[in-house]
């Protein structure tokens, strides 16, 4: 099972991750970070599928994905 690790402190709240994940398992949080950007969370849900389209679309490389 795959995860992923978002650095809530490097996310900008670009929206770009939420576009991308096919199983629409990112959305944009409800929280600030220190910068005053809501940040992009991960629903847990047991189906992600690791294809790393979320990291490798982020501008802020806020996201790490482990296979």
């Amino acid at each position: 099972m795959a995860k992923i690790e978002i650095d809530r402190e490097r996310c900008k709240g670009c929206g770009l991750c939420t576009i991308s994940c096919p199983k629409e398992l990112l959305r944009m949080g409800e929280e600030i970070n220190r910068q005053g950007y809501f940040f992009a969370v991960w629903e847990d849900t047991g189906e992600c599928t690791g294809c790393a389209i979320c990291g490798e679309i982020c501008p802020d490389v806020a996201i790490c994905v482990w296979r």
